[in-house]
């Protein structure tokens, strides 16, 4: 269980990112942070990867409290931040020093076998599309069987047909290892196809606003009456979260969501 409790950030300068984030995030559960710019979603994901410390609250996994980098959580940014002297395969296996260099080399030809990048386990990442690059990041983060995988909108900059085979790579590794993901976008459509539930957040001070869950039989068909409905949920909440607090809510609202 990833659990965040009365999570704050404020910077130096006095600008409050982030106000009092109770969140509770069950293992292997996938969830979407999505809402409007400013509204601290990339803050929030440093702040679980211990890239930063919040200025108030605490976060833990399983109890265990987090206030730095965590060998249990993998981050995956928006950009892939492959090493340029290091091969594919040097790539993936970077942060395996640890283990016996055939445990190290078994551990990343599954990974590659997994992202469909087997067979450029050699190449150089100048070599590859920028697809290719994040699959590769991709397969960097799982090849450590991470217990909290946060992904910064890793798709943004892809062509809709590579995104959509990334989404596809990224459940098969999932299911496979089953880690708690976070995974920030600002497409709907990207977190009705991938997560088990959205959170919508609200900005100036960021603050969790609603929750959709997203029960979905996988794969999920875009077109499909069930993914539809589910867009209208989000785009609902992500008209009112748009919205000053109170014309944004009807009185059933009132109360908040529970996280």
């Amino acid at each position: 269980m990833l659990s965040l409790q009365s999570l704050s950030k404020t910077y130096a300068d006095g600008t409050r990112a982030l106000d009092a984030i109770d969140l509770s995030v069950p293992n292997a559960e996938i969830v979407a942070l999505i809402g409007g710019s400013g509204c601290g979603k990339t803050t929030l994901l440093r702040l679980i990867a211990g890239l930063d410390r919040p200025s108030a609250g605490a976060i833990a996994l399983d109890g265990e409290p987090i206030t730095g980098p965590h060998p249990g959580v993998g981050l995956v940014f928006q950009e892939p931040r492959l090493l340029p002297w290091l091969d594919v395969a040097g790539n993936v296996g970077f942060g395996l020093g640890e283990l016996p260099r055939r445990a190290r080399a078994e551990r990343v030809a599954h990974a590659l076998e997994r992202v469909g990048l087997a067979e450029h386990a050699g190449r150089w990442p100048r070599e590859l599309s920028g697809g290719q690059q994040q699959r590769v990041s991709i397969a960097r983060a799982f090849v450590a069987n991470p217990r909290v995988l946060l992904l910064d909108e890793p798709f943004s900059a892809l062509d809709a047909f590579t995104r959509k085979d990334l989404h596809r790579h990224l459940l098969a590794l999932w299911e496979e290892v089953r880690p708690t993901v976070l995974i920030v976008t600002h497409d709907v459509g990207e977190a009705v196809a991938l997560a088990d539930r959205a959170i919508v957040m609200r900005p100036k001070p960021g603050r969790l606003d609603e929750s959709v869950a997203l029960d979905l039989a996988r794969p999920r068909e875009p077109s499909a009456p069930t993914s539809e409905a589910a867009t209208r949920a989000i785009l609902g909440a992500l008209d009112r979260s748009l919205r000053p607090r109170d014309a944004a809510r009807t009185p059933e609202l009132a109360g908040g969501s529970s996280f």
